[in-house]
């Protein structure tokens, strides 16, 4: 007898001492196929000195109107809090996986009466009683030692999966921000376009009366007068469709910041300071801090350790039993030393046919990992792109503002002169109109341009994770 207490406490030894093992590869990351710098990196030569932005990103416009918009989006908007409890569900299963690392334990009792037979066939001492009780209680376990890894890979796979979460969320709050900022900077541009509208609108009036009074010196004709009509129904029907468009962005940013309430002054994109450009010599490491890249990386990390945990299964898996407690027919008798029962137990079960079942839950968990590391490539080879469009569209808006201020310019200038020679009866009014006509287009065109400009901006802001702090 004590020879085999013996050995069963060696096998137990020599099991814990083997434990550290794990099966399946372990991770590492993907090689980068991407150049070292963005290819069109010459858009950064005209860099500032100034300080480099932050992450919160959109503070760099100065706008504390458009601060409380993202903080109250950051604080409000539905699919932060979807992704909260997303986050929420993976740090519990995380928990629930790490847990299985360690013993179970558990606490049971019973307790039973019952009453044997008189009339079976072999009959029962005088002495027996009939009515019987039966108390038990005591302590449990049962413990998978993780020989193979098994444990600890399905561990490694909750933590990524957790990490990806948490990444998630990231994702939302810089596309959730960059949304917002968007819309604010079309409900800006509208707002000084319905300005230019108004002083158009100011200026036809006028031009419609200079003709009416004209009309009735003989010194013009009707058709100035109706044509002076039309320019004037003109401005007052573009006025109406940025009035639509005005309050449908001021709706997509009560919808996004979950204040159905929300009214905004007017404002003026002008007003908004361009944001600093990136320094020079920008590295595209720099996309490693882009949330959706951490979490394509995350999930890449658990598809790769599930990998270990169903080949583990292709091994024999090993468990510690245990039970400790007491029996006795009476309840008082219960917790003496002469009730004491234990029970200790090893047990080992290896699969040996199971028709390549459990083989194919490798070749899955294979084919699972190679869709996730497709997809990261996919993420980074996105990401790299996003850079590049928005460096090109930041620096093509901002070397074509100059032109576009030149033109409104000349056309404010040309207004000026053709309004001058049709008062003094040197051209007629189709020139003045003509020359009203290229002022409000060429003026719309330069907001346009800006607010071009300034989305821009925030399209690099996301593109590179929120910003370059640190470089």
């Amino acid at each position: 007898m004590k020879f085999l207490r013996i050995s069963f406490y060696a096998t137990i030894s020599s099991v814990l001492m083997l434990d550290g093992c794990a099966v399946g590869p372990d991770y590492a990351r993907p090689v980068s196929s991407l150049p070292s710098h963005y290819s069109e990196e010459e858009a950064a030569t005209t860099a500032t000195k100034e300080a480099p932005v932050v992450n919160e990103w959109w503070k760099s416009f100065n706008d504390p109107v458009l601060d409380d918009l993202i903080d109250k989006a950051l604080r409000n908007n539905t699919d932060v809090q979807l992704a909260s409890a997303r986050i929420e569900e993976a740090d519990a299963a995380m928990r629930e996986a790490g847990a299985a690392l360690f013993p179970e334990i558990d606490l049971g009792g019973s307790g039973t009466r019952s009453r044997i037979s008189t009339t079976t066939a072999t009959p029962l001492p005088s002495s027996t009683s009939i009515v019987r009780n039966n108390f038990k209680a005591g302590l449990s376990t049962a413990f998978e030692l993780d020989f193979w890894g098994k444990l600890r890979r399905a561990t490694e796979a909750a933590r990524a999966q957790a990490l990806a979460t948490h990444y998630g969320k990231g994702t939302v709050e810089l596309t959730l921000a960059g949304l917002v900022t968007d819309n604010y900077l079309a409900l800006r541009a509208l707002d000084a376009q319905l300005a230019v509208s108004g002083s158009s609108l100011k200026s036809r009036d006028e031009s419609r009366k200079v003709t009416q009074n004209r009309l009735q010196g003989g010194v013009s004709s009707q058709l100035d007068v109706q044509q002076a009509e039309g320019a004037h129904a003109t401005i007052l029907a573009q006025i109406a469709n940025l009035q639509q468009q005005r309050a449908l962005a001021l709706h997509q940013l009560a919808f996004l910041t979950a204040t159905p309430e929300l009214q905004l002054s007017q404002g003026d994109i002008m007003q908004l300071p361009v944001p600093p450009a990136p320094p020079a010599g920008l590295p595209s490491s720099l996309l490693e801090a882009r949330p959706d890249v951490r979490q394509a990386e995350a999930q890449l990390i658990a598809a790769n350790a599930k990998i270990g945990v169903v080949k583990a299964a292709l091994f024999p898996s090993i468990s510690l039993t245990g039970n400790l407690g007491g029996e006795s027919q009476e309840l008082s008798d219960l917790f003496l030393a002469g009730s004491r029962v234990w029970t200790g137990g090893l047990s080992l079960n290896l699969p040996i046919f199971d028709a390549g079942k459990l083989s194919a839950r490798v070749d899955q968990a294979t084919a699972q990992q190679k869709q996730s590391l497709a997809s990261y490539q996919k993420t980074v080879q996105t990401a790299f792109k996003e850079v590049n469009d928005a460096l090109v569209t930041v620096r093509q808006t901002a070397s074509g503002e100059q032109a576009y201020e030149n033109r409104m310019q000349a056309a404010q200038k040309s207004m000026t002169l053709a309004d001058a020679r049709y008062k003094a009866g040197y051209s007629p009014y189709l020139e003045t109109l003509d020359a009203q006509r290229t002022l409000n287009d060429a003026t719309l065109s330069f907001i346009q341009n800006r607010q071009a400009r300034l989305s821009a901006s925030v399209q690099l802001f996301k593109a590179l994770g929120g910003g370059w702090y640190g470089i």
